[in-house]
């Protein structure tokens, strides 16, 4: 299926059970209301999908699982993130080979490379495969940035189409359209920045919150489309302190419990990562509860 990178592409949780076997159940249920709330694509074994946590099987199940609910409705995109340049290749071209529709990748895991490492290792990894791609360009979490001069290498391969900016830079978008006009899409992929950068220019939003507030992601991103900014700032306003959930080191926690609140998920992760208790688990409830209460009635959008 072709993948254009417009719209919103939930990086979608992977759902467990209690003893930490993965729950395909809620996992399908939950792309599902994904789909059916508007979103344009799904992306699998993301840092929100704990992928650290899951083996290269389970990857593959999960992509397996993800593709059969989404049965052709929307594109399935697979997050890459190894240390090695053999194993990404390996797992990129099993992807393609299982029917994925493209690829979401970060630079090498656990080395800190240089920049020429980090192209080449970006090249090699897209030379492998005939799918789009979509650079993670994450230097808060990840510690690499992969600048301007960079990405004009990265433009020689008409495969890598697309970068997933969490720079917390905005004026990162317009350098980018400076530098290559609409040669990539951008998406953004910071909740607590997706209506600026939607303002920027941005092509699309790589969403975490979407997981527990699907309908509203797709109707802030398609107002700010639509150019009807006041009505999306308001939305937005009301979201802010649900998105600024997902820039926390515990935003899968956090994320998943916001998905209990809404009914379409658990709060079961993989160790290390436990659920939240005590005095933590009470605040973040709060907030999440505030929301919910107030939560804008977005049949009124049923235009869009």
């Amino acid at each position: 299926m072709q993948v254009d990178w417009n719209g919103v592409y939930p990086a979608v949780t992977t759902k467990f059970n209690k003893d930490e076997s993965i729950d395909f159940e809620n996992f399908e249920r939950g792309i599902d209301a994904q789909i059916n709330a508007g979103v344009d694509g799904i992306i699998v074994a993301g840092s929100l999908g704990e992928q650290s946590t899951l083996t290269a099987d389970e990857k593959k199940d999960i992509a397996k699982s993800a593709l059969n609910v989404s049965a052709g409705r929307v594109p399935v995109i697979l997050n890459v993130a190894e240390a090695r340049t053999s194993v990404a290749i390996q797992t990129v071209k099993e992807a393609e080979k299982a029917g994925l529709d493209g690829i979401m990748i970060l630079p090498p895991m656990k080395y800190k490379s240089g920049d020429h490492e980090t192209v080449e290792y970006f090249k090699a990894v897209a030379n492998s495969s005939g799918l789009p791609f979509m650079i993670y360009n994450n230097p808060v979490d990840y510690k690499i940035f992969v600048s301007v001069d960079m990405f004009k290498e990265l433009a020689k391969l008409e495969n890598i189409t697309a970068v997933k900016e969490s720079t917390r830079d905005i004026t990162n978008i317009t350098r980018m359209k400076n530098a290559f006009g609409d040669r990539f899409k951008i998406s953004c992929g910071v909740d607590t920045l997706a209506l600026e950068c939607l303002a920027a220019g941005a092509d699309g939003w790589v969403a975490g919150l979407v997981n527990a507030f699907p309908r509203e992601t797709v109707v802030i991103y398609k107002l700010m489309k639509a150019g009807r900014t006041e009505e999306a700032l308001k939305i937005y306003r009301w979201f802010m302190p649900l998105l600024e959930l997902d820039i926390h080191p515990k935003l899968v926690q956090y994320i998943k419990l916001a998905e209990v609140a809404t009914d379409l998920g658990t709060e079961f992760t993989r160790a290390p990562r436990l659920p939240l208790i005590g005095e933590e688990r009470d605040r973040i409830w709060r907030i999440i509860y505030e929301g919910v209460s107030l939560r804008p009635d977005m049949n009124v959008y049923a235009d869009l």
